[in-house]
């Protein structure tokens, strides 16, 4: 079992799983230039917002030790950002280092930007952690509703979307960590695992980890989670996000509008997990996210094991059909039934994503010893 998803070798070189790999081959991959980190980011060897924007503040580190003059520092920030424009932990990450080394002389900036880098790091793993914390306090509070017409033992019956676990981020995960901390604690728990066309990300990511961690779960093709919720046998979902607009609109995984959409019909919480950072105050709702069209083959194409063990990629649509593929959609802030954040559960709305940002600037603050 793995521990964090980035670590620093012996060699110094920073390495990751591909997770274009899995879940039939483990095989880390070096970063060792702010090329391989880019690539990684594009390739979707590294996905997932908070991950995405660890390794864009290594990347970096990376493009400062080879040139630390301010136009290799603005080039690299630019360039870097380009790699995926949805999720706004890549922006955010990369800001946060550029204030960090901007101010300094060339000759100190690499190895500021590398320890700016590695406390993202940390502060990512102690955020996820503090996730599950609030998470697991709501899944509990609603196992305890729920108690009363269940039998003994009955598990508590949730559904995901899309990969918003430990390989997403720096460890624990966003949506899965409330469900790892309950699995930790011996609470019965089910995971409904969407499988997330076009890429399938919960059925070979999410699936792989909540297999690893020996979670009890079932994947499903992503049109049946409706059905399930009307049959009872769904008692929340509970998603990760890219970026939350400014009125708490929550840009996600392409099919996690129709996931809370259902989940609304049929009088189910929708909750949403996600660090701070991932709040966009700048994009006043949904309408203001950009949102990635991704290349035609991952439509047209689907890769799985072959019976001899081979790994390959099969066609799946007629030649010449035209193919459109979005990455992500907008679900409505009425829609979800609350953030749940480092800092605690805020309502989806415009003031409870100020009262959020608010809580994240007296957290850093704290953290950096500022009385306020």
């Amino acid at each position: 079992m793995m521990s964090r998803t980035l670590r620093i070798d012996e060699d110094g070189v920073l390495r990751t799983i591909d997770q274009t790999l899995l879940p039939f081959e483990r095989r880390e991959i070096a970063l060792r230039s702010v090329e391989d980190c880019r690539r990684a980011i594009v390739s979707m060897q590294v996905r997932g917002a908070p991950l995405i924007g660890a390794v864009g503040a290594w990347g970096l580190a990376l493009a400062l030790r080879d040139d630390p003059s301010d136009a290799a520092l603005h080039e690299a920030w630019r360039w870097l950002l380009g790699a995926r424009p949805t999720a706004v932990n890549l922006r955010w990450a990369l800001d946060r280092a550029m204030r960090r080394v901007a101010p300094l002389p060339p000759a100190q900036r690499a190895q500021a930007a590398r320890g700016e880098a590695m406390a993202i790091c940390d502060d990512d793993a102690d955020c996820n952690r503090r996730i599950g914390e609030h998470g697991a306090a709501l899944l509990e509070a609603l196992r305890e509703r729920l108690a009363p017409n269940r039998r003994a033992g009955a598990p508590l019956n949730l559904l995901t979307h899309c990969n918003a676990g430990r390989i997403a981020t720096l460890d624990h995960g966003t949506a899965l960590a409330p469900i790892y901390l309950l699995h930790q604690r011996d609470v019965p728990v089910h995971v409904w695992v969407d499988e997330t066309r076009p890429r399938n990300q919960g059925a070979s990511l999410t699936a792989w980890e909540l297999a690893e961690r020996g979670v009890p779960h079932t994947v499903i093709v992503d049109n049946a989670g409706g059905l399930l919720m009307r049959q009872g046998r769904v008692d929340a979902a509970i998603v990760g996000c890219d970026r939350v607009a400014a009125n708490g609109d929550v840009a996600n995984k392409i099919g996690t509008y129709l996931k809370a959409l259902a989940a609304r019909d049929c009088g189910l919480p929708f909750w949403v997990a996600c660090p701070v950072s991932t709040i966009d105050p700048q994009a006043v709702d949904g309408d203001a996210v950009p949102i990635e069209e991704r290349d035609a083959r991952e439509v047209t194409h689907a890769t799985g094991r072959l019976a001899d063990g081979t790994i390959a990629a099969v066609q799946v649509v007629p030649d010449g059909s035209p193919v459109a593929n979005p990455g992500f959609d907008v679900t409505p802030a009425r829609l979800v039934g609350g953030l749940v954040t480092e800092h605690g559960v805020f309502e989806a709305s415009a003031e409870g994503v100020a009262r959020a940002l608010a809580a994240g600037l007296a957290g850093t603050a704290r953290t950096a010893g500022i009385a306020r």
